[in-house]
């Protein structure tokens, strides 16, 4: 399974949010590339980003510190947060060299766009699937729909999507464990791949995730709390 440490930045800094809200926030850095560094160095060969910002306001504030970000690390690099046009896309894969964007919001409002960008870009293009109860939720995890997940998923799958980035919101930034009984059943409904995201808090978490086949997890205030380090992750997914 592949790790995905996890840089979350807000107003230049590297950041965590609980359960999704913007106002319980923490600030775990104001270097991000030195934490991307420290990701390469202990042998990430994968880092997973997101603009907080351009995810509220469908906007790119961080678009200069992302790409610095990918310059520097030489890692794997995929982001979202904000990325709702073809224009955006364009310039995160062609101009800035990132690996992969997410469309979250763009996925679920714009469904011809995330057509074009399959279209035009491939296994570049993956969506986010952020769930609250069952249900997507967009705008940054601010707003709330209908669509219940899996369904959403095997839309997504239809559409030729190889890549789903999958969160329980509940789970994000609380340590409490991944949702592993909701990777099993989104598994059923999506014939790509799966990179499941929030609550990941032991090595014991990594450890059953890999045992579930999933593609790769994503790591983050386990991280910056010390719980364990980015090397020690990556020998428990070889497990």
């Amino acid at each position: 399974m592949q790790i995905y440490p996890a840089i979350d930045l807000f107003e230049g800094k590297a950041v965590r949010l609980l359960k999704g809200d913007y106002n319980r926030m923490t600030v775990y850095s104001d270097r991000p590339a030195e934490v991307a560094a420290d990701f390469a160095t202990q042998g990430a060969a994968r880092m997973h980003i997101v603009d907080l910002e351009g995810a509220k306001n469908g906007e790119t504030p961080n678009f200069e510190l992302i790409s610095r970000l990918k310059r520097e690390s030489r890692l794997f690099v995929e982001v979202g947060g904000g990325i709702r046009s073809l224009d955006i896309i364009a310039r995160y894969l062609e101009g800035a060299g990132v690996d992969r964007v997410i469309l979250g919001t763009a996925a679920a409002t714009q469904p011809e766009m995330l057509e074009e960008a399959i279209h035009r870009y491939g296994n570049s293009i993956a969506v986010g699937i952020d769930i609250r109860n069952g249900f997507l939720a967009i705008h940054g995890w601010t707003e709330d729909t209908r669509i219940p997940a899996a369904d959403f998923l095997a839309r997504m799958s239809a559409l030729g999507v190889n890549t789903a980035i999958v969160t329980d919101i509940s789970r994000d930034g609380a340590m409490r464990g991944p949702n592993t009984e909701l990777y099993s059943s989104v598994s059923a409904a999506f014939s790509g791949n799966i990179i499941a995201s929030g609550g990941v808090s032991t090595l014991e978490d990594i450890k059953a995730l890999t045992a579930m086949g999933l593609h790769g997890a994503i790591v983050g205030k386990a991280y910056y709390t010390g719980a364990f380090t980015i090397s020690q992750a990556l020998e428990a997914a070889r497990c």
